[in-house]
């Protein structure tokens, strides 16, 4: 997957308050110098947004992008249907009619590449086991032509019902909404699923921007080793829930090892059935190899696999792992 390549560095104002110290430290232990100027950009100004034509409403993209002229969205190139425009045109991108009626999505191509990752076919059975506010669902649904079924948890009762609006707006059919601890369902259904996503509860490091402090207020190291232990309880129970030959995908929107590799490495560890595989998508992306080393202490070699996408003016940051568990014998 190779990377898209970098514009020119631009000039990052100088009265920014900068990020946190911990956090920088750990940009200087992640990012490769060549990137480090794009990345150190992204967080000093608002991004492009991305959304996506919802085939489950809207009957095509061209009537869509006729409805929404004056606006001038950009095609991504790959992926059908998914566009980008610049960070001016998101409020009126987000209050048009279109957006209202679920024809058009706004989504960030990094949830949407857990998608892509977990490729769903029509008729599987499918569980979305961190599903609010509901935007992979859809696009879960969506590849799946509204057939199979979605099993599609949240354990907390506010943003349950904003996924079952969003689903219901959307267009959605084929899932049916569960309000329970995504850690519990492995051991209520062992072996159920064709295939599994858990976009992991994190630290949401993708979030921060210099132009808002308030966005790391609530971020720190023992957030992050929080995050951590509950996503380890959540992909045991991912685990648990998928067939064999299925396949699980493991996202996070947080650049940490502690919540990505580690948090994988120790799962591996364990569970011998499961084994990393390259993740298919359509789309060339900003990204780097996963780690297989972190603080001198070796990781699974095929979390090599997996990819940390670099937040650049249109992508976030972003974590994903492919799996799968393989027959027995």
């Amino acid at each position: 997957m190779p990377a898209t390549p970098a514009p020119g560095p631009t000039a990052i104002p100088a009265d920014l308050p900068p990020l946190p110290a911990a956090f920088t430290a750990l940009l200087d232990a992640l990012i490769p110098p060549d990137s480090r100027a794009r990345v150190d950009a992204s967080y000093t100004a608002p991004k492009d947004v991305v959304f996506r034509v919802n085939p489950l409403r809207a009957p095509d993209a061209d009537t869509v992008l006729a409805a929404l002229a004056p606006l001038t969205p950009t095609p991504i190139p790959g992926v059908p249907g998914v566009y980008r425009l610049p960070a001016s045109g998101r409020d009126a991108l987000t209050h048009h009619p279109l957006a209202a009626d679920g024809s058009l999505y706004i989504q960030g191509v990094a949830s949407m590449a857990a998608v892509w990752a977990l490729d769903p076919q029509p008729g599987e059975e499918v569980l979305d086991l961190a599903a609010a506010p509901g935007g992979k669902t859809a696009l879960i649904a969506a590849q799946m032509g509204n057939s199979g079924r979605i099993a599609a948890v949240d354990p907390v009762r506010a943003r349950f019902f904003r996924l079952k609006a969003n689903l219901q707006r959307l267009g959605v059919r084929n899932a049916q909404l569960y309000l329970k601890d995504g850690a519990q369902v492995g051991r209520l259904v062992p072996g159920r699923f064709d295939r599994v996503l858990l976009d992991a509860p994190c630290s949401s490091e993708a979030q921060f921007t210099r132009l808002d402090p308030a966005s790391w207020a609530h971020w720190s190291p023992k957030k992050v080793r929080a995050s951590a232990a509950l996503q380890a309880r959540l992909v045991r129970s991912a685990a648990d829930a998928l067939k064999p030959g299925g396949v699980l995908v493991y996202s996070t929107c947080s650049l940490s090892p502690e919540e990505d590799e580690v948090v994988l490495d120790a799962l591996l560890r364990e569970r011998h059935d499961l084994v990393p595989e390259p993740l298919p998508w359509p789309v060339e992306l900003p990204a780097l190899p996963g780690l297989t080393v972190w603080n001198g202490q070796p990781l699974h070699p095929g979390l090599a696999l997996a990819r940390r996408m670099l937040p650049t003016e249109w992508t976030d940051a972003f974590f994903l792992c492919r799996l799968r568990r393989r027959h027995s014998g």
